[in-house]
Order: structure tokens, then sequence, then C-alpha cells
């Protein structure tokens, strides 16, 4: 992408202590159980803006009108501070009831016993307004710990205004190829001068990892297990070598500047690279900073037949509960409204991604901005493959991994294929070592 998705991967050491999460399984009450009619008090944690904060709030409100002898209380920080925060209060057993999770971290603290198994919940949280490869998402060895809130996918934002300037055709989507848009983003940079580069780099978010591996038949997870070829990685990192080379994408140093700087900062955002890697959901910030006119395009195809059903659903987040709550069963209900229901939906709109619930996207699709529309018949139109594994317990620091190769290769201090073995070799070490 752009940019890092994440700037801050700092899960408490060890999620606090091996040990410590491990004990924690168990000791909740009764996920399948009657709804209390008794006073009852849950606590909710999230991270994000203080616009989330406000719209969270709202729907906390309407869902506690409907059930008044129910009390939420929320938690809510930001990201760098949200996980270390989140392992210190499950390691002593005081978790909130209620999760808002990131993949990243969902093995570790699924295998760690931490979150309940929503299975167990099904007769308060209703699942079957979810696509399959959507819910798959949020299981870990077969069991649903988490459902996702809401849903994205990886797209080529395109700089329409810039390539109607240098009279340049807007590509075909439909069978376009990761050749064709390095030779489109070369035929940017030549018509710009210099002043605009065809395309904007990546190599800082999994990602675009996930697509390479998926298009050449492969996968980056197999079990606890790397198992992406390193030959696939080395051409990865090879395309974007060969981007920074000839002037398709900018200077290393300008990319490595871009990938920890804010959204508004990327080249997309600054109308100063035509073509970027973006999660579909992004375009609404993405339109609002550059002010020009920018469509969605599926991603490219390395031609082989694998690349048809390389797209996948990516959650913007999930919904978990705390295998320790004393209240699972309200628990659940409590995240069933946030996940189900018209009312919430209404609310939350696409905060927290395009509503992963099929009826709830449709319902609020005619009230959104013109981008988020966009962005959400850009989801419905797209045909995924299945869900790629959850991110391994151990595995969480990939992006600072990912990242730092790709520097490597960018100003030639590693070759493609030196950063291709040091990664696996990295990754399945922090795995090993979990």
């Amino acid at each position: 992408m752009g940019y890092s998705r994440r700037s801050a991967l700092t899960l408490a050491t060890g999620l606090v202590a091996g040990a410590s999460l491990a004990a924690c399984g168990g000791g909740g009450g009764d996920a399948g159980g009657d709804i209390s009619k008794d006073a009852v008090k849950l606590r909710f944690t999230w991270w994000g803006s203080d616009a989330r904060h406000q719209r969270t709030q709202q729907a906390i409100d309407l869902f506690t009108k409907k059930h008044p002898n129910i009390t939420v209380s929320g938690e809510f920080k930001e990201w760098n501070g949200y996980w270390d925060s989140l392992a210190t209060t499950v390691a002593a057993n005081d978790a909130p009831d209620i999760i808002q999770m990131d993949e990243l971290y969902l093995a570790s603290y699924a295998e760690r016993g931490a979150l309940l198994d929503l299975g167990e919940a099904s007769k308060h949280l209703k699942t079957d307004g979810i696509d399959a490869a959507a819910l798959d998402t949020g299981k870990v060895d077969g069991k649903q710990f988490a459902v996702p809130t809401g849903l994205a996918a990886l797209s080529i934002v395109a700089n329409v205004s810039l390539l109607e300037q240098y009279k340049i055709a807007i590509p075909d989507d439909a069978k376009w190829t990761w050749d064709d848009l390095k030779r489109i983003g070369q035929e940017v940079s030549k018509a710009s001068g210099g002043k605009v580069t065809g395309v904007q780099s990546w190599g800082f978010d999994t990602g675009t990892v996930n697509i390479w591996a998926r298009q050449a038949g492969g996968s980056l997870y197999q079990a606890d297990k790397v198992s992406i070829e390193p030959a696939v990685l080395t051409a990865y990192w090879q395309y974007l070598l060969d981007l920074a080379k000839d002037g398709t994408a900018p200077s290393p140093s300008v990319t490595v500047e871009r990938a920890s700087a804010p959204l508004d900062q990327s080249g997309t955002a600054t109308n100063t690279s035509v073509f970027g890697v973006w999660w579909n959901t992004q375009l609404t910030s993405l339109a609002a900073a550059s002010g020009q006119k920018l469509e969605l395009l599926k991603l490219p195809s390395n031609g082989q037949p694998a690349a048809a059903q390389s797209p996948y659903y990516k959650p913007s987040m999930f919904w978990s509960v705390s295998s320790r709550s004393e209240h699972p069963a309200e628990a659940a209900l409590f995240v069933d409204f946030l996940l189900n229901t018209p009312e919430a939906g209404d609310v939350l709109l696409t905060d927290r991604g395009v509503p992963s619930n099929g009826t709830v996207r449709t319902a609020i699709t005619p009230k959104l901005a013109d981008a988020d529309k966009t962005a959400a018949d850009f989801l419905a139109e797209l045909q995924v493959g299945t869900a790629p594994q959850v991110t391994p317990n151990g595995a969480s620091s990939i992006e600072a991994i990912l990242k730092r190769h790709t520097e490597e290769v960018l100003f030639e201090r590693q070759t493609p294929q030196q950063a291709a073995d040091a990664f696996i070799k990295e990754l399945q070490t922090e795995i090993d070592a979990a």
C-alpha cells in the first residue's frame, strides 16, 4: 500500500506472558443461556478517533434503550496504547466483555483461551447475514472467535483527472496485468516529465504479499509455517525495485518517507502518483484529500489461473467476546445489535468498514456519500476467493519485518532474493518462539 497500515505493532511482550494468558480461558457465564432480566453491566473496548467514539456511543445508547437493564461502559483508546492495555487486563483476568479485535492479534488471543467461541453464543448472535468467506476470516482452528465488523478489499486507486490531463486511457481492469501497470505508469512519468510518477510504491502492508502469494497459487501461511515461496517474494521485491529504478515510482527516500506519513501525505492524496494500492474503503479519505476524480480498479493479474481467485475480504476489524465475561449471552446480544441491525448501521455507517452484514450494507448504501457508495459497490461486485489463514500466533510483527526488508531492497542493501530468504527465516523464527 501507499503507507503502512499500522505504524505501531506494540502488543505487550509475549502478550504480557504466555502463561498468564494461557490460564485465562473459562470461568465465564453461560453464552447460550437466557438473557438476564436483572441489572447487567458490560464493558466494551475499542480504538479509534473521536468521531468513532461518538458514533459508538450513539449505538450503545440505542441498544441500552431497547434493553434498559443492560449498561454498557465504553473504554476507548488510540491504537498505540490499546494493545498494551488489553494485554494487561486480559492477563489480570479483568478483560472487557466486548473487545474490538484486529486480525494481526486474533490468533494470539484465541489460542491462549482469552476469547469466547462465538458458536456457543449462536442463540443470541446470528451470523447468517454474513458471507461465509468473510466469516472465515474470524476463525482460528475452525472456531469462530471473532466476527468482522466491516469488510475491505485491496484495489488500485487511479487518479482519472491526471490520466485525462496526460491523455492516457484508463486501463481495463478486467484483464490488465502487473506488466501493464508498469507500462502505463512509465507513460505517466514520461508525460509529466517526472513531476508525477505513474505508480506509488508499496511493500509495507501484508495485503500485497498475500495477493502475490495467492496469485501464484500459494499462501502466506499454512498452519504455523510461513509458506510463501522464496521465488514469489523475490519477484515481488524485484518488481518494486524495477519501478523505483526506472522512475515509474518515486525514489526510495520519497517512498520510505511516505510509508510512515499520514494518508493525506501519500502520493495518491497529493496528486503526485497516478496509481496506488489501497484498501477500497480508503477511497473516501483519499478523494477528500486529493480533490480530483479518483476511481477504484481491480488489482492487476500475473496472468496465471490462480489470480482469478486471489482477491479476498479483509476485515477492517472484528468483534470478540472475552472468555471470562460473566455475561457472555448479553455481550453476544450487544454484538448482534451492532452487527445485524439497520439501527446500528445507520449510526456507524462505514466507520468500521463497509458493513459485513449484507442486509445492513444494502440498507445504508443510499445514505452514503459518493465515495463511500463507490467503495461499497466495488466490494459488492468483486469476486473473492477463500479467506487467507489468520495471522499465526507470534507473527504480529510481520509488518515491521516487511517494512525493513522493503527498505533494504529499495536502497539496494539487499537483493530481492536475499530479502526473501531473510524475511521467511525471520518471520518463521518469531512464530516458532511464540
